[in-house]
C-alpha cells in the first residue's frame, strides 16, 4: 500500500469542513432544545385556554341561568334581554 502525504492547503481545507460540520450538528442540537421548549410552552399555553374556556361556558351558563337570554354590555355593566 502507498501512502502519500496531503498538502497543508488540503489538510486546512478537509479541517475547515470538519469544523463546520461539527458547528452545524451542534446548532441543530441547540435548535431541536429550543424546538421542544416551545412545544412545551405551546402546551402549557393550550392547557390555559382550555381552562379559560371551559370557565368561560360556566359563566356564561351562569349569568344565562341567573338573567336568561340576552347580551352584555360591559363598558355600562348591563345585561339587555332578547
Amino acid at each position: 500500500m502507498e501512502t502519500k502525504v496531503l498538502t497543508q492547503e488540503e489538510i486546512a481545507q478537509l479541517k475547515e469542513v470538519r469544523e463546520k460540520r461539527i458547528q452545524l450538528t451542534e446548532n441543530f442540537g441547540v435548535l431541536e432544545s429550543r424546538i421542544q421548549e416551545f412545544q412545551i410552552q405551546k402546551e402549557i399555553l393550550k392547557q390555559e385556554l382550555k381552562a379559560l374556556i371551559e370557565k368561560e361556558t360556566q359563566l356564561g351558563g351562569a349569568l344565562q341561568q341567573k338573567y336568561g337570554n340576552g347580551s352584555i354590555n360591559l363598558e355600562k355593566g348591563e345585561f339587555v334581554s332578547n
